[in-house]
């Protein structure tokens, strides 16, 4: 696990490149790598990598990077793991190649590309983001993983691509534009994040999950998706029974696969159903106990009740060693200049303080690595907003309304006052003929979004919806379903948009911050295709969350925790923020809301004084201290802190 870079210039014009360059990047990312570093610069200054190392396979010098094959035809800056990596350098060696490591994933990389070329990628098992360059056909190749586990960003300006896994590293050029993309904050307004393939910043961008980009000097970038969810996911056939026998023997392979390491590995346990099942199954055959990590919070609260009693209960059922934190507000106010350095674009999920302290949690006691359980809610209908939003879309595909009758329905609701709710969202959408589920985080509704918006954006984005964010993987979704369904589609917009965008860079963000590398069993892409390929009425059988994945460890962990009522991971920022904010924060956004011309002022200090809405204020918080770390006063300054100030004149309170 890494933090990477790379440039390649593409026109004459270019200026040539420099090892202090790609250092000065690579400086910004030290917590991605705390291992070492190196930068490879092309004798003809046209193209070159840095890479900064966190050893988890291979721990020799050996295996340090960037890295080339014996003839330096190919050269490799590379951040992730290759779970199979041992089985392919067999394959490769009996096929001719010779290696110069002992075990290192990354040569098995370069290989795998000297003998298949870059459909290698198909070949891969595990997560990754690298920048590839084949000096024979002088093209550079820009790759992220399937699901979008690791992040890759890139720009494109003065006849120069560059890439990095953080944007932060790309904002060095003092010549690259630090401006906001308004159309990612129109999309990020609803959905917490923004869409692939844009950022909230002009002029950068990231690759898509599943995607790969090929660049070369005088020939442009050419950018397409090489792996689908859909097509990926043939029929999965057989009763009940055997469809979970069949979950839960792929689920333990790819627990296993994630133990491949050569630093200790340990668990992040919620007490949750996804977490204690791998868990358990992580401590099969384990010689001694794994190590488990759970976060909770000072008290009990409203919005979310502390779970560490079942986390304690799962690791002792399973002879863990067993470690916790509990977390109070001011560790929320605390580590909020270093969640903006770290997410380096707002990532609106608050869930980024429990995800850091946990990582650090498991620094502190040793573990380098860590397995977490996203993903399983997306494949498994494990929400119950998921729930309602199924029972919705096939009463309106039972009772085909004519659109009149919805509008005015929506009416009726705008008498009530009901117009910034999400029932009032999902209605109007059936009305227009466009799915009810629009992903698995929305925040204001559309009618809230709206009443935000300053007047100048209200007039620019006029007669727009962030349907334009969704529709294009809408369409693929249409063209890739043999059967289509509510479910599916469900499961593959949020596979798509909510996991990549959100989730994922959450938990990459929080824990390379820590310099921890997380690893997500229930997002290995041949369990992805499996679980994609069970109909939905096995999903949902009985009206049960979670139902086929529930059969399938039921004997694995105790069935207390399988009964026990869905809790997310979460965190009680509604009460937290119900306090009100310190000086220097509320001068943070009366300087956002006075210099940008985004948000109506008044609508921002409602938002902040209305207790019932104090978790809407959390995006718009995250997003003015973003504003403030990268925009006014630039990315090029050592982590990020908040000097004490004075609240400006009409800061929001």
């Amino acid at each position: 696990m890494c933090g990477i870079v790379g440039a390649l210039i593409l026109e004459d014009r270019g200026e040539p490149l420099s090892e202090a360059s790609l250092a000065s990047s690579l400086d910004l990312m030290r917590h991605r790598g705390p291992d070492g570093e190196g930068v490879w610069v092309a004798e003809d200054r046209r193209v070159g990598f840095a890479h900064r190392r966190l050893s988890i396979i291979d721990l020799s010098q050996a295996a340090a990077q960037p890295m080339s094959d014996a003839r330096g035809e190919i050269w490799i800056t590379y951040n992730g793991e290759i779970y199979n990596h041992a089985e392919l350098r067999v394959e490769l060696e009996a096929l001719g190649h010779c290696f110069r490591t002992d075990h290192c994933d990354t040569e098995v990389i370069i290989h795998a590309y000297r003998q298949w070329g870059i459909d290698c990628v198909h070949r891969f098992r595990g997560m990754f983001a690298f920048g590839l360059w084949d000096a024979r056909s002088r093209q550079l190749w820009l790759v992220r993983d399937r699901i979008g586990i690791k992040p890759l960003y890139y720009t494109v300006h003065r006849g120069k691509l560059v890439f990095a896994s953080e944007i932060k590293a790309l904002l060095v050029d003092p010549a690259q534009p630090r401006a906001i993309d308004e159309e990612a904050f129109f999309h990020y307004l609803s959905f917490l994040a923004t869409p692939a393939p844009g950022t909230l910043f002009q002029g950068i961008r990231k690759l898509p999950s599943g995607s790969m980009l090929v660049a070369s000097p005088g020939k442009g970038l050419r950018e397409w998706r090489y792996w689908d969810a859909l097509t990926a996911a043939p029929p999965i056939a057989g009763s009940d029974e055997e469809i979970a026998e069949r979950l839960l023997c792929e689920l333990r392979n790819s627990v296993r696969l994630r133990k491949v390491s050569d630093v200790p590995v340990g668990v992040f346990l919620s007490g949750g159903i996804d977490s204690s099942t791998i868990a358990a199954l992580f401590s099969e055959q384990e010689t001694g106990p794994v190590k488990t990590f759970s976060i909770g919070y000072d008290s009990d609260y409203p919005s979310y009740k502390n779970e560490l009693h079942y986390a304690r209960d799962v690791a002792r059922r399973v002879g863990a060693e067993h470690h916790e934190v509990r977390l109070a507000p001011r560790d929320l106010f605390e580590f909020l200049p270093r969640m903006v350095e770290l997410q380096d674009e707002p990532i609106a999920d608050p869930v980024c303080l429990p995800v850091h302290y946990l990582s650090r949690l498991a620094r502190d006691h040793g573990v380098v690595v860590a397995q977490v359980g996203e993903g399983s809610d997306e494949l498994f209908w494990g929400y119950p907003n998921w729930k309602r939003a199924l029972g919705l879309q096939r009463l309106d595909a039972r009772l085909p309304l004519p659109s009149a009758f919805k509008r005015l329905g929506l009416a009726a609701l705008r008498a009530w006052g009901k117009e910034a709710t999400l029932p009032y969202d999902w209605l109007d959408r059936a009305a227009c003929g466009v799915p009810i589920f629009w992903g698995g985080a929305e925040a204001f509704s559309a009618a809230g979004k709206w009443r935000l918006l300053s007047p100048r954006l209200r007039s620019r984005f006029s007669g727009r919806s962030s349907w334009e964010a969704i529709e294009s993987i809408y369409r693929r979704y249409r063209s890739g379903a043999d059967r289509p369904s509510a479910l599916t589609w469900m499961s593959y917009l949020d596979l798509n948009f909510r996991l990549p965008e959100l989730l994922l860079m959450r938990v990459d963000k929080m824990s390379m911050g820590a310099s921890l590398e997380a690893r997500v069993p229930f997002l290995d892409h041949e369990f992805v295709a499996s679980a994609m390929g069970i109909a939905e009425q096995v999903k949902t059988r009985g009206g049960v969350l979670k139902a086929v994945l529930k059969r399938a460890v039921r004997g694995v962990i105790p069935d207390v925790i399988i009964d026990r009522p869905k809790q997310g991971f979460g965190v009680p920022v509604q009460e937290w923020l119900q306090g009100g904010l310190p000086d220097d924060l509320a001068a943070v956004i009366g300087d956002f809301l006075a210099e940008t011309d985004l948000l109506e002022k008044k609508s921002v200090a409602i938002l902040f004084s209305d207790r019932r809405r104090s978790a809407l204020a959390w995006p718009v918080l995250n997003l003015a201290l973003w504003w403030d770390r990268f925009i006014r006063r630039g990315s090029t300054l050592a982590p990020a802190q908040l000097e004490p100030r004075r609240a400006a004149a009409g800061a929001v309170r």
